[in-house]
């Protein structure tokens, strides 16, 4: 999925992170994709292994790297 305007200055990506498996990991793989500035939503989902970001402007694909990587976790890519 590309990424698409949602509504005026928003937009939408979906990125594929493996290795999550509950809740927890949810958790912690949304709060540090939360910390990059400009992000307005985060919502994973371990079971698909998908996570939709809302953002202000298109975000850095390396700074969402970087904040899946610290939460334990790996960026495959945009889903």
């Amino acid at each position: 999925m590309t990424a698409q305007t949602d509504t005026p200055g928003s937009v939408t990506a979906v990125y594929k992170v493996t290795g999550m498996s509950c809740g927890h990991c949810e958790g912690s793989v949304s709060g540090e994709i939360s910390e990059i500035p400009g992000v307005t939503s985060v919502r994973a989902v371990a079971s698909t292994g998908e996570v939709t970001v809302v953002s202000e402007a298109p975000l850095d694909e390396a700074a969402v790297r970087a904040a899946v990587d610290e939460a334990g976790f790996e960026l495959a890519g945009k889903a």
